[in-house]
């Protein structure tokens, strides 16, 4: 039996069986589950699984597991729930005491705070789209360097290249819009047409309020707020409408309710808002130079430790819509660097042996950008390295920063982000790497770690 089939039935003999299962879902390293009764998840006992690296039970219990493996297991579970990765079970075939449980849940996650659920949601509309930002940043990213080296970009073989690098950025806002409707319980198809709405090229030729609408205007932002407004409507009118018209009129009054709307509202109310968001971090960036970037890449580890920093690719999104580039992403990933270097630290001083297997087996993707393994396997279990790891994150922050080092698109953060940097600036790019590495290093090696700490790995 592969290691990664044990792994699964691990997880699902310590969530209360298969049968417990409500929704499985799965990120670059967490497999996402949502429970029928979360009471039934025994916590400690997931922890203890050999291959697991940390838990998060919080609206839904995050397992973490590291990248690759968490596509294995999430497979396996898949086949052994008979669930499909995304799909739901039947709420018709739940108990009475499932149900209970179900309720509970949501009155659990209602008294959160509204940012924290907004967050969540943020992060729910876009964590599907992360492989493909991914993969299309990091080509995108290398054809522009080879033609920065000199490669001729008319070349057949680039152009391919720069094609495939940018398709998933040319169709971004329908894919937002697609996953907001689905996100809201609407029809995906329609929060799909109101991205497109927004970034259609005929919008060029209208004219609102005495100007020519600007393509594009309000960006992301507005896109997710017209998909929201999308299912708002498309629900309020399904309240009335008679079944065996439904099908046609549901939709037809719904997009053109929401898409005047947006043209005359949502536009200008979410353009001012992005342009609001920009102007203030680049301000922030200009005049708050290292003190910025320190609390930016310092207070940064403890928003993926709760999972909310997905809530930022939105606005990295927006920078390269508005600005071309984001200063903001290779601030952030000196995180993981610091943390890198911390685990390196521990590394080099424990005796521990489970600790030193966990460390080699996360250090790689560490590099890479992938911090989530080092994280809940190795500085957050072990506290004070998770507060060194973030003051090295600090100091490399404050370099970037200072440097004003910004990238051409979005993609995995550590060494993985380098063919992404703009203005050919990739030695001062890694030159902060280093920097975050060794601060973490030294922070955690003088005063973050002692062996007595081991003893609960």
């Amino acid at each position: 039996m592969k290691k990664e089939e044990v792994l699964a039935r691990d997880i699902l003999a310590h969530v209360g069986g298969k049968e417990n299962i409500r929704q499985l879902v799965h990120c670059m390293t967490r497999v996402r589950l949502t429970l029928k009764d979360g009471t039934k998840a025994d916590i400690d006992a997931l922890k203890k699984i050999d291959g697991v690296m940390g838990v998060i039970d919080d609206e839904t219990l995050q397992i973490v597991v590291g990248p690759g493996t968490v596509n294995r297991v999430a497979d396996y579970m898949s086949h052994e729930t008979g669930l499909a990765i995304g799909e739901e079970s039947v709420d018709a075939n739940l108990t009475l005491e499932e149900r209970a449980a179900i309720e509970r849940q949501k009155v659990k996650e209602k008294q959160k705070s509204p940012f924290k659920r907004f967050l969540r949601r943020l992060g729910n509309i876009f964590i599907p789209l992360i492989p493909g930002l991914v993969a299309s940043g990091i080509i995108n990213g290398a054809a522009n360097f080879a033609v920065n080296a000199g490669v001729d970009r008319t070349e057949t073989w680039m152009q391919i290249l720069l094609v495939l690098g940018s398709t998933v950025f040319a169709y971004l806002a329908i894919l937002v819009g697609w996953n907001t409707a689905k996100e809201f319980g609407g029809t995906p198809v329609l929060g799909a047409i109101a991205g497109g709405i927004l970034f259609n090229p005929l919008l060029a030729d209208i004219v609102i309020y005495g100007e020519p609408l600007v393509v594009g205007r309000g960006g992301l932002f507005g896109v997710i707020f017209a998909g929201w407004l999308m299912t708002y409507i498309e629900k309020h009118i399904r309240r009335f409408m008679p079944v065996s018209i439904d099908i046609i009129f549901t939709p037809l009054f719904t997009v053109l309710i929401v898409g005047f709307t947006a043209l005359y509202a949502i536009m200008p109310v979410a353009g001012v808002l992005s342009d609001g968001i920009m102007k203030g971090i680049n301000a922030t960036l200009e005049f708050g130079g290292p003190v910025a970037g320190a609390l930016l890449a310092g207070f940064f580890l403890p928003l993926v430790m709760v999972g909310l920093h997905h809530g930022l690719t939105p606005i990295h999104l927006e920078l390269l819509n508005t600005v071309g580039t984001t200063a903001l992403l290779p601030i952030l990933a000196m995180a993981g660097a610091g943390q890198v270097g911390a685990a390196l630290a521990i590394f080099v001083k424990t005796r521990n042996p489970r600790l030193r297997n966990i460390i080699k087996g996360a250090i790689p993707v560490g590099f890479l950008g992938i911090g989530e393994p080092l994280l809940y396997g190795v500085t957050l279990p072990l506290g004070r390295p998770f507060l060194t790891a973030c003051l090295g994150a600090a100091v490399g922050g404050a370099f970037q920063a200072t440097m004003k080092t910004a990238a051409l698109g979005v993609g995995v953060s550590g060494l993985s982000l380098t063919p992404l940097i703009d203005n050919g600036m990739y030695l001062t790019y890694i030159a902060g790497l280093l920097i975050s590495y060794t601060a973490g290093f030294l922070f955690t090696y003088f005063f973050g770690f002692k062996e007595e700490m081991a003893d609960g790995i």
